[in-house]
């Protein structure tokens, strides 16, 4: 698997700009590994941080072979589309990355491994990660979570893509700085590439997922906190990920994350997005079932506001924190501390 010390390129072609660029930005913004660049020749010779709020300068390269003559040793598939599909046009890239003595990450639906295996240059050193392949057959869930004795938070969202995953990481890192005995539950192709480990949820039978979700949870019982990577939102009619991971993790603290200034899902838009307060009792209620489960707390709203101005985006945070009650934020404009807070006294 990826060594932390192996420098990586992503392969980003056609999508820097668009809401399937996730992975890659998701990778940008937490992988530990150096990054030498990402590949996308419409947006070459820019930076990433002409894009988006990154803690470092990665270039934006016209090719792999620049990435391989700055010493890429592993090549990252930095998209994640609706229905994880790869696309026909990469093709070409991933055979020239094969050719070039690249491993790859490939955190798609469509695996690599069974058509590209044979390609492998130097089988000792070059492999290909399938991100979405499971690893194990749990056991049915029985809510062992329930009876730990930690702090669980689930993050939750309005749409899916809404920075669920953004939002846990950047707790986790917060609370790591605070010296906190915290775990990350991965539950995404995203979040098991930076984390290194973690479950595919999407990729497990419906009737293994809370079972995947209780075992990851349960392989963290020694934390005194674990954040579980949210997926997808109980409003969409496109995703069953919500129950899953609320019936395994027997959550105790829940964080919301929106997109803000959108009242409609990304896809389909036609669904209209409810009144919050009415849509985080919605979740409260499912977690809990009127007591069955851990009473689960909203500690925190965490809103992306990358589309609204820095004066636009406090006001539309200060209007809902008093609509809600419950403290909000950009993560990654105006950090998370309060919300930590919240969650450590609570």
């Amino acid at each position: 698997m990826l060594d932390i010390k192996q420098k990586v390129v992503v392969y980003m072609e056609g999508h820097i700009d668009s809401d399937y660029g996730k992975m890659g930005i998701g990778v940008a913004r937490y992988l530990k590994n150096p990054i030498v660049g990402i590949v996308d020749t419409t947006h070459a010779g820019k930076s990433m941080q002409d894009f988006f709020e990154l803690p470092r300068a990665i270039p934006i390269l016209k090719s792999l072979q620049e990435a391989v003559a700055l010493g890429a040793e592993v090549m990252i598939l930095g998209i994640a589309p609706s229905g994880g599909r790869i696309p026909e046009t990469w093709t070409p890239i991933i055979k020239e990355a094969l050719e070039a003595g690249l491993s790859i990450v490939n955190g798609l639906h469509d695996l690599l491994s069974p058509k590209w295996s044979n390609s492998i240059k130097n089988p000792k050193n070059q492999w290909i990660w399938d991100v979405r392949i499971p690893q194990f057959i749990p056991a049915i869930a029985t809510a062992q979570a329930a009876a730990l004795p930690n702090k669980r938070v689930l993050f939750i969202g309005t749409d899916m893509a809404v920075g669920k995953m953004t939002s846990g990481l950047e707790i986790y890192q917060e609370l790591l700085k605070q010296k906190q005995k915290v775990g990350f539950v991965a539950t995404g192709q995203i979040g098991i590439t930076i984390m290194g480990r973690g479950i595919p949820l999407d990729a497990f039978k419906l009737d293994h997922a809370c079972g995947a979700v209780e075992q990851a949870v349960l392989e963290q019982a020694d934390k005194d906190i674990v954040l579980v990577e949210g997926q997808g939102s109980l409003l969409h009619p496109g995703s069953s990920a919500t129950l899953p991971l609320m019936r395994g993790s027997c959550p105790t603290h829940l964080v919301m994350c929106i997109r803000a200034g959108k009242n409609t899902l990304r896809s389909p838009e036609h669904i209209v997005v409810p009144d919050l307060n009415e849509f985080i009792a919605l979740n409260v209620s499912l977690a809990t079932v009127l007591g069955t489960y851990p009473q689960a707390k909203v500690i925190g709203i965490c809103a992306n506001t990358s589309k609204l101005t820095e004066s636009e985006a406090k006001k539309f945070l200060t209007d809902l924190e008093q609509k809600t009650g419950i403290h909000v934020t950009d993560p990654v404009r105006f950090g998370v501390r309060d919300i930590t807070a919240q969650l450590l006294k609570s």
